[in-house]
């Protein structure tokens, strides 16, 4: 998936979420995404956040630290 389309894609969750308080959304977007989105598109969510979060909104930032951060797979060397 291109690193635009999960950003975007992120970002709607995020969205999604700002209406309740905080605490709540970040626990929100943290979920949805552990819940919904498969290991690979988080192990590409970290590798673009790894190197930058511009371009995330705040929300999605803050529930980097609550998704769970899978192993990449087939990196043997």
């Amino acid at each position: 998936m291109s690193p635009d389309k999960l950003t975007y894609m992120a970002n709607q969750i995020a969205t999604f979420f700002a209406s309740q308080p905080e605490h709540e959304a970040v626990d929100g977007v943290a979920e949805h995404i552990n819940k919904f989105w498969d290991p690979r598109m988080r192990v590409q969510l970290f590798e673009i956040t790894d190197q930058g979060t511009d371009g995330f909104k705040p929300l999605v930032v803050a529930a980097l630290e609550k998704i769970n951060r899978p192993q990449k797979v087939g990196s043997a060397g």
